[in-house]
């Protein structure tokens, strides 16, 4: 009953597994950086508390520990992801290490400006500090397209469990979604259009934040507007379907042991899918969201009851999910 996506496998001799049996098989690239990303967390909680700067409204080494955990979750999963690709192995490997050299460079770009006490992000400040925006705008680019490819790459492996194949496409893909959210981003604000069809030197170019300037009241450690809408959210959520389809993959399969229902894998293949739309509407949800300038502590009636619709049509759906009869049902029936 054990679903494929569990695949840290155990020991003859003991029931807890070894790190090196865990781990066989996964990308090396992608391992690695998680590593560094894991040592970067570190040092940017150390730079927290050591530096006082502050930046945009919020400590300077904040984006630094952002970026760090958010690139280490991704190096993570996709090491594993990848020892599931079953075909085009030279394309998965030059994939793979094409994606550890970009998210590098975001890296580099980002620690630096942090040293130099500038914004990374959208500054047009000086010709060096939009060149080096450029150059973050060019290899996260990079990143999305060559995660296309092995997202199309994975889609077409074989996994014989019914729910792990849908978890390992659908999040992938819905994650390329949220990436894409942080194009938005770099479209110029209204107020930024205005100074430059003046003539005038605009200093940032993109935000955040819709409705209001970037740097005022936020959610703790997030930053998340609490006053106007903000693309940071639906891109956050988004990016993070590549960790919880797979999650919830392996919850139903072990829920399985308990409610009967969940054992048939067709069952179970259905209310991933299920989750993956509901998740997806989410993400869509927020980025409309976002979009109407609308902070995430303060939605209005229309955004309550399209989430309102959108949970009740996801309840009745994983309700007929567990109830319908499975073309396997039906062969055990008769």
């Amino acid at each position: 009953m054990l679903s494929t996506l569990e695949v840290i496998p155990l020991t003859p001799t003991s029931s807890l597994p070894r790190w090196r049996d865990s781990v066989r098989g996964w990308d090396t690239a992608m391992l690695a950086l998680a590593g560094l990303m894991t040592v970067m967390t570190v040092v940017s909680i150390g730079g927290l508390l050591l530096d006082e700067r502050m930046l945009g409204g919020q400590p300077i080494w904040t984006k630094p520990l952002k970026f760090s955990i958010s690139i280490a979750l991704y190096a993570l999963t996709w090491a594993w992801l990848a020892s599931l690709i079953t075909r085009a192995p030279r394309l998965k490997w030059w994939g793979s290490r094409i994606v550890v050299a970009l998210l590098l460079v975001e890296m580099v770009a980002i620690v630096g400006q942090v040293v130099r006490g500038r914004a990374s992000h959208f500054n047009n400040e000086t010709p060096f500090d939009n060149w080096v925006f450029r150059v973050m705008g060019a290899a996260i680019t990079g990143v999305w397209i060559v995660t296309l490819v092995l997202t199309v790459v994975i889609s077409r492996s074989a996994v014989s469990d019914p729910a792990s194949r849908a978890a390992i496409r659908l999040g992938p893909a819905i994650s390329l979604y949220g990436m894409a959210v942080a194009f938005l981003m770099a479209t110029p604000t209204a107020d930024q259009l205005e100074r430059m069809q003046a003539g005038r030197h605009s200093p940032m170019i993109g935000a955040h934040s819709v409705g209001v300037a970037d740097g005022g009241p936020g959610l703790p450690l997030l930053g998340w507007s609490t006053t106007g809408g903000d693309l940071r959210i639906a891109h956050f959520i988004g990016l993070h379907a590549l960790q919880a389809l797979p999650l919830l993959a392996i919850a139903l399969s072990v829920l399985a042991a308990r409610w009967p229902a969940l054992r048939d894998e067709i069952v179970r293949a259905r209310l991933v899918r299920i989750g993956a739309a509901a998740y997806f509407g989410l993400c869509v949800l927020f980025t409309w969201q976002a979009l109407r300038g609308q902070s995430i502590v303060a939605p209005d009636a229309i955004t309550l009851t399209a989430f309102g619709v959108l949970v009740a049509g996801t309840a009745l759906a994983s309700a007929w999910a567990v109830r319908a009869r499975s073309p396997r049902r039906e062969e055990v029936a008769a």
